[in-house]
């Protein structure tokens, strides 16, 4: 099993989280977060004065997925989330060892 976070614009929300459930990955977790990468922010201009925003709003998505769905989960969320601009996002894809479904006690993939 893998761990597969992606940070994204959070105007394409929606769209990954429907292009996602239309191909059968359904469980996830998703948490706004802020953070920047090589375009380091945005100069923004309030009542004549220039200010940096160094820290841009994005959302993340966690989803812990079968070994061999990792390459189509990355290709939906990359299709999805693409606008062809600095700041589209990054994927990460993390092992995992052990899961459990606090309510059965269901272990590893059936957890999932």
């Amino acid at each position: 099993m893998k761990k597969v976070e992606a940070v994204i614009r959070p105007e394409k929300l929606e769209i990954v989280k429907k292009a996602l459930s239309e191909a059968g990955y359904i469980g996830m977790t998703v948490s706004e977060v802020k953070g920047r990468g090589i375009q380091g922010g945005i100069v923004e201009r309030y009542r004549g004065r220039e200010y940096v925003v160094d820290l841009i709003p994005k959302v993340k998505i966690e989803m812990v997925v079968k070994e061999e769905d990792v390459d189509n989960v990355i290709n939906i969320i990359c299709e999805n989330a693409k606008t062809g601009n600095p700041g589209d996002g990054k994927i990460f894809v993390i092992p995992i060892e052990r899961v459990v479904r606090v309510r059965t006690g269901e272990e590893n993939e059936k957890a999932i």
